[in-house]
């Protein structure tokens, strides 16, 4: 199989960023990148273009860098608390995921900014109370914590009496007779 050489003009995750020049096979450039406008053909007249590319690159690689800066900050400022629904003997009967706490950031941060649920980074589900820290990668190079408090949501409540379970004839209901089996 033969191979050309493109000029990336956006950037694709399988292959690199804009302005990058890659190897491909020349079938996948002839037939996908080139005709969608995802690349061009190396030649001296795209050879000049890309200066051109390589500052459109910086600007929005700088965009993307300040953005996330920015989020890291309010994300290293929030503490948000989760419910977690336990047993009487606190038990979870949950777990707290990556899910989660992207929705819940979404509420916090006001419905216009949104973290994506890969960029959190849990080793497991929570499934226990008390404080958490939680790494949000947000960005190649800013890394946000967020601290979680997780309070257990109540589950059953104790029994007023003691926490016994009266008979069924006590409660109203009367007693089924026994079926009498016959062989």
């Amino acid at each position: 199989m033969s191979t050309t050489e493109v000029i990336l003009t956006e950037k694709i995750a399988s292959l690199g960023a804009e302005a990058d020049v890659v190897k491909v096979k020349r079938g996948y450039a002839r037939n996908f990148l080139v005709p969608r406008g995802m690349a061009l053909e190396v030649t001296p007249a795209t050879l000049k273009r890309l200066n051109l590319l390589k500052a459109k690159r910086a600007e929005r690689e700088a965009k993307e860098l300040n953005e996330s800066e920015e989020l890291a900050r309010k994300i290293n400022k929030l503490k948000i608390t989760l419910e977690l629904e336990t047993g009487t003997t606190g038990k979870a009967f949950g777990a707290i995921t990556a899910a989660d706490i992207a929705e819940r950031l979404k509420k916090e941060l006001g419905g216009s900014i949104e973290v994506d649920r890969h960029k959190i980074h849990l080793e497991k589900a929570i499934k226990e109370t008390g404080e958490h820290e939680v790494q949000i990668k947000l960005h190649a190079d800013v890394t946000a914590k967020l601290t979680i408090n997780v309070k257990a949501k109540g589950g059953e409540e104790a029994k007023p009496d003691g926490g016994e379970e009266k008979p069924a004839e006590e409660k109203g209901f009367k007693a089924r007779p026994k079926a009498k089996h016959t062989k």
